[in-house]
């Protein structure tokens, strides 16, 4: 079993009982006291307050101690394939904007001018504009793929009609040195097909967040895979409960009776080392069915003999859902726009290897519809249960399950930076940890 985030305290003989009042008052949310029951081993834990999924005020925090203080994935390297290209992403309520400089280099900006804070580009940008720089819609202030002010009229490219430039010079301007007004810098980095972005001045490296995570998908060559299909999904939940959902597999049966019998109940296994990620596999995955599956796209060469067979799941903290399986990945980033409101966009990727076949686009046509048919089935039913947590009679639930034991330490994350903690869960002891019995 994964280590205990904290020491193990003795429960209450009524847990419900003993659970906190709703609402929590706004100052509790970053009291360890708040969460002693998520802190419990998870045979005795409950969950996370409801007020974590319903409350504003928990919202905003939330985005300043989860989100402003974590690497998120933004995007796929691929967006970004040329100088000048870019990706627009908000995180915790803030516009980013991710490029690549004239060296083939990633650099990413707060998307705010300098000047009167214009934001400078639309959140569909996919180019930061002609001669490949970024400019002010506002007054024309511009400024390079390194972020650096070119000028401010008058300078080249202003577009400021002929005979008027001398209005615009502002060599009069005292004390001003365009040095000093570049954009606002934003830590970026990549692993794999993503690219992750970090606000904080002193992030810590990827790796640390990443931990194990590129040794165990080092045979994937994953920084070779190309986006393929991409479908926008507006949910009325709060974004932990799609992560939550995607993580534990206890309602399978009961939610999706099709993705059963590619993904077997009994061929669960808990897949997950140190690191700020949960992890799952499915292995051996099985064969189409008549409502769809996994299949259709051939595999790429050179796995190992255990991922040529298996689906590697993965939830990188806080809001990425990561599957990889040997045709294809599937990546969902679950954007938190509200306490009941998430906006996901679900991409499909292939390896180059795969994607060279006459057959792959009917093949990837399949596979999007399949995807499509479960994650509609999760979107409907973390939707209930958002309507549920909406109930003030609900104080809270019980986890109790080893199959339970990735959502818990999930939470545990979450609690972790809500408190002020910033650490690296362990991993398990065993490589893979079966989560059901033998049928």
């Amino acid at each position: 079993m994964t280590a205990h985030l904290e020491p193990p305290v003795h429960a209450q003989p009524d847990m419900h009982a003993a659970l906190p009042a709703r609402p929590v008052p706004a100052a509790d949310f970053t009291d360890e006291h708040t969460y002693r029951y998520t802190r419990l081993p998870v045979e005795l834990a409950a969950t996370l307050p409801p007020d974590a999924y319903t409350s504003p005020e928990f919202f905003a925090l939330e985005r300043e101690k989860v989100f402003a203080s974590s690497w998120v994935a933004v995007g796929c390297t691929a967006e970004l394939d040329r100088p000048g290209a870019c990706l627009v992403a908000e995180v915790a309520g803030r516009s980013i904007i991710v490029t690549r400089n004239r060296e083939g280099r990633l650099r990413a900006f707060h998307n705010v001018c300098r000047h009167r804070a214009t934001q400078l580009l639309p959140p569909d940008a996919r180019h930061v504009g002609r001669h490949d720089r970024i400019r002010c819609p506002y007054h024309a202030w511009t400024y390079d793929l390194d972020g650096a002010c070119l000028g401010t009229p008058l300078f080249e490219g202003s577009d400021i009609p002929p005979g008027e430039e001398t209005i615009f010079d502002t060599a009069s301007a005292r004390a001003f040195d365009r040095a000093d007004h570049g954009l606002l810098e934003v830590a970026v980095d990549t692993w794999g097909f993503l690219v992750f972005v970090h606000l904080a001045p002193d992030a810590a490296p990827l790796a640390r967040h990443l931990g194990d995570l590129p040794t165990r998908f080092a045979g994937h060559r994953l920084d070779q895979w190309l986006p393929q299909r991409r479908r926008t999904y507006d949910v009325a939940a709060n974004y932990k409960l799609v992560a939550e959902n995607f993580m534990e597999y206890y309602h399978l049966p009961w939610v999706h009776p099709e993705l059963t019998k590619v993904s077997r109940f009994s061929d669960h296994y808990r897949w997950q080392g140190p690191g700020l990620y949960t992890g799952m596999c499915t292995t051996p995955v099985s064969a189409n069915t008549a409502a769809g599956g996994w299949d259709g796209l051939r595999p790429m060469s050179g796995l190992g003999e255990q991922d040529a067979v298996s689906g590697r799941f993965v939830w990188l903290f806080p809001n990425t859902a990561l599957v990889v399986l040997p045709n294809h990945a599937f990546v969902l980033f679950a954007g938190p726009l509200g306490p009941a409101r998430t906006r996901e966009t679900a991409v499909i990727l292939g390896h180059p290897e795969s994607l060279d076949d006459p057959a792959a686009d009917a093949a990837l046509d399949q596979l999007e519809s399949f995807w499509d048919l479960v994650n509609r089935q999760d979107l409907e039913i973390v939707e209930r249960v958002q309507q549920g947590l909406e109930n003030p009679a609900y104080r809270g639930g019980r986890m109790c399950y080893r199959f339970e034991e990735p959502l818990h330490r999930f939470q545990n994350m979450v609690v972790d930076r809500m408190v002020g903690l910033d650490r690296i869960p362990d991993g398990d002891d065993d490589t893979m940890t079966r989560m059901f019995p033998d049928p």
